[in-house]
């Protein structure tokens, strides 16, 4: 069974940074396409990022690019998010998530692409 379990979100001031980690285990994560999403109360499910595999390709959503960058540690079985320069409007869950049918090299910022999902960490961004 393949499980994504997220880590690091928390409180942080507008300007600030966090890094998002998220460990998978249960599966092959070397071939697995990553994603992070996000979701505010009262919003939609947004799609931050997405990185292929191998590593080296790398897509960002407008909202967040120059801002985010998405990495992978294929050796941990880790995929991160590291977030600078912060705004309010960042605040939301943060989920990764795993698609496993993606062709090598290959990304999509489509969640309904994505086969597997993380609990979340709540990122809070105040003024």
């Amino acid at each position: 069974q393949v499980q994504l379990v997220e880590s690091g979100g928390g409180l942080v001031q507008a300007g600030g940074s966090l890094r998002l980690s998220c460990v998978v285990s249960g599966g092959t994560f070397a071939s697995y396409s990553m994603g992070w999403f996000r979701q505010a109360p009262g919003k939609e499910r947004e799609s931050g990022a997405a990185i292929s595999w191998p590593g080296g390709r790398i897509d960002y959503a407008d909202s967040v690019k120059g801002r985010f960058t998405i990495s992978r540690d294929n050796a941990k079985n880790t995929v991160y998010l590291q977030m600078n320069s912060l705004k309010t409007e960042d605040t939301a869950v943060y989920h990764c998530a795993a698609d496993r049918h993606r062709l090598p090299f290959g990304t999509t910022r489509f969640a309904g692409s994505y086969d597997y999902w993380g609990q979340g960490t709540q990122v809070t961004v105040s003024s």
